[in-house]
């Protein structure tokens, strides 16, 4: 099975690459230089020269408040949502399968019960807006695809929050962190092994997607972090984290304080759910501090 990953240099699509070639099938990673998927004709280069049979699509514009800016608005758009009709387009020609990333944005955050598959959009910001547009545009085009909406992702190769908490935790005594906003965090390892999963099988739709265990905040996201960190390195057993409201951090884009996703719809179509986040928190500060 001959496999196309977009965004192959960030978080999700490093590790969806390395988790395809263990399984022994010839996996094609590329970024902008290799396609530019706001160009329509830069997509049908690729798609002609390479015929995958499952595009796995992690390519996007995610810095979410840098959305918010007027001069980015039409670029957000252009990448998340024409990108994405581009690329669902050319596999709709050669009936190759489409997995798509999306988000937890795509709702309101309002509310304290967990966001079922089904619910209505209603995204909160420009970015959300932009996601939500792509997931229509993908069910218009397309029969053969996975919409899988993810929450609070880290992985080795990029930014991401924990390594954010461990490069405070080095400099500072004292962390505040808000804790009223709740959802659940996806590790890309993780996350790459039930893409994987997701293209060997036919069970099309849109499934939530994060590792497993309670919903948390994340104030409790980051007193965990601290504590795997400091079975490595002492200094971050004394880091003092502080729980705030998020009125303590505005920002450009409104966030969700509802991230909670109900994710049973995995179990119910055969697939693995994700390990639960605590485990996933171990083994990641084990392989980027040791």
């Amino acid at each position: 099975m001959k496999i196309l990953v977009t965004g192959v240099k960030g978080q999700l699509g490093f590790d969806v690459v390395k988790e395809l070639e263990k399984r022994g099938y010839e996996a094609i990673g590329v970024d902008i230089e290799e396609m530019d998927i706001t160009d329509e004709e830069s997509v049908n280069r690729l798609f002609s020269k390479e015929s995958p049979e499952v595009v796995v699509h992690c390519a996007a514009w995610t810095a979410v408040d840098a959305a918010e800016d007027e001069e980015n608005i039409s670029k957000v758009f252009a990448v998340n949502k024409t990108g994405t009709e581009y690329i669902a387009t050319a596999c709709e020609k050669i009936n190759a399968k489409l997995l798509f990333l999306s988000t937890d944005y795509v709702f309101d955050g309002q509310g304290q019960e967990p966001w079922k598959t089904e619910d209505e959009r209603n995204p909160l910001n420009v970015y959300g807006q932009s996601k939500a547009e792509a997931e229509i545009a993908i069910q218009k085009i397309m029969e053969k695809y996975f919409i899988v909406r993810i929450s609070w992702v880290f992985g080795k190769n990029g930014k991401n929050f924990v390594k954010t908490m461990l490069n405070l935790g080095k400099t500072h005594d004292k962390i505040t962190v808000v804790n009223d906003q709740v959802g659940s965090p996806t590790y890309t390892y993780d996350l790459a092994r039930l893409l994987v999963d997701m293209a060997e099988s036919d069970k099309y739709g849109i499934y939530h997607v994060a590792n497993e265990g309670e919903f948390i905040s994340w104030y409790d996201f980051t007193v965990e972090i601290m504590k795997q960190a400091g079975k490595i390195d002492d200094k971050y057993n004394h880091v003092e984290i502080i729980p705030v409201g998020s009125e303590q951090y505005p920002s450009k884009a409104k966030r969700p304080s509802n991230s909670r996703m109900e994710k049973g719809k995995l179990k119910e179509k055969g697939f693995e759910p994700l390990p639960v986040w605590q485990d996933a928190v171990a083994r990641y500060i084990r392989e980027i501090m040791e």
